[in-house]
C-alpha cells in the first residue's frame, strides 16, 4: 500500500514538472513573440510567467521533501527526487533569465531588429532544449537527456552568429551601439537558458545513472 501512495507521488512529481517546464516553454516563446512584433505590452506576460514558474518550484520542492520525509525511497527513487530537487532551480533561473529579456524589449521594441531571424531560432532552440530535457526526465530516457546537452552545440552558434552580425553592423554604421548592446544581451540571455537546460538534462543523467558528469569530469 505504502509502494503504490509512493508511486503516484513519483507520477505527481512528472506532473508537476512537466507544468513547470511548460510554463519555462511558454516564458521563452513569450519573450520571442514580443521581439519579433516589438510588443511591450506582450513583454509584460513574461513576468507573469516568472511569478507562477517560481510558485510551481515552490510546489515540486515542498512534493519532494513530503516524499523525503514520509516514505522510504529505495536508491533509483532518491537519486529521481534529489535530481527534481536540483532540476527546478535552473528551471526557476530559466524564468528570471526569460523575465530579463522581456525587461530588454522595452529598450529594443522601436527599433526594427535585422537579427530578428537569428534571435528567434535562438530561443526557438533554447525552448527544444527545455522541452526534450523535462521529456528526458518523465520517460527517464538517458540517450535523450544527452542528445540535449550536445544541442547546445547549436545554440552557442546562434550566439557567435547575431554576435557577428551585430559587429558587422557597428562596422557599416547601420546599427547605434547601445541598441547593438541591447541586442547582444538578450542573445546572452538565451545562451544562459541554454545552460540551464544543459544543466536539467545532466541531473536527468545523474537521476538514472547515479553519476553526474561534473564528477566524470573531475576523476
Amino acid at each position: 500500500m505504502a509502494r503504490n501512495r509512493f508511486n503516484e507521488q513519483l507520477n505527481d512529481l512528472s506532473s508537476e514538472m512537466i507544468q513547470m517546464g511548460g510554463l519555462c516553454e511558454s516564458a521563452i516563446d513569450t519573450c520571442v513573440d514580443a521581439l519579433m512584433r516589438g510588443d511591450v505590452s506582450l513583454s509584460r506576460e513574461v513576468s507573469k510567467r516568472e511569478k507562477e514558474i517560481d510558485e510551481k518550484e515552490s510546489e515540486i520542492t515542498a512534493l519532494c521533501m513530503k516524499m523525503l520525509l514520509h516514505q522510504q525511497p529505495v536508491a533509483s527513487d532518491l537519486r529521481q527526487i534529489s535530481a527534481a530537487l536540483k532540476m527546478v532551480t535552473d528551471l526557476e533561473r530559466i524564468g528570471d533569465q526569460a523575465d530579463d529579456i522581456g525587461e530588454m524589449i522595452c529598450y529594443t521594441a522601436k527599433h526594427t531588429i535585422d537579427e530578428h531571424g537569428l534571435i528567434q531560432k535562438m530561443g526557438l532552440a533554447t525552448k527544444k532544449m527545455v522541452h526534450d530535457s523535462i521529456d528526458a526526465f518523465v520517460k527517464q530516457d538517458e540517450g535523450l537527456a544527452a542528445a540535449v546537452i550536445r544541442y547546445d552545440d547549436v545554440v552557442d552558434d546562434l550566439f557567435v552568429s547575431i554576435k557577428k552580425s551585430i559587429i558587422e553592423s557597428i562596422n557599416t554604421n547601420t546599427i547605434d551601439g547601445e541598441y547593438a548592446s541591447d541586442i547582444l544581451m538578450i542573445a546572452k540571455y538565451f545562451e544562459r537558458i541554454g545552460d540551464h537546460a544543459v544543466n536539467v538534462a545532466e541531473w536527468v543523467e545523474y537521476s538514472i545513472t547515479g553519476v553526474h558528469r561534473k564528477d566524470e569530469d573531475e576523476n
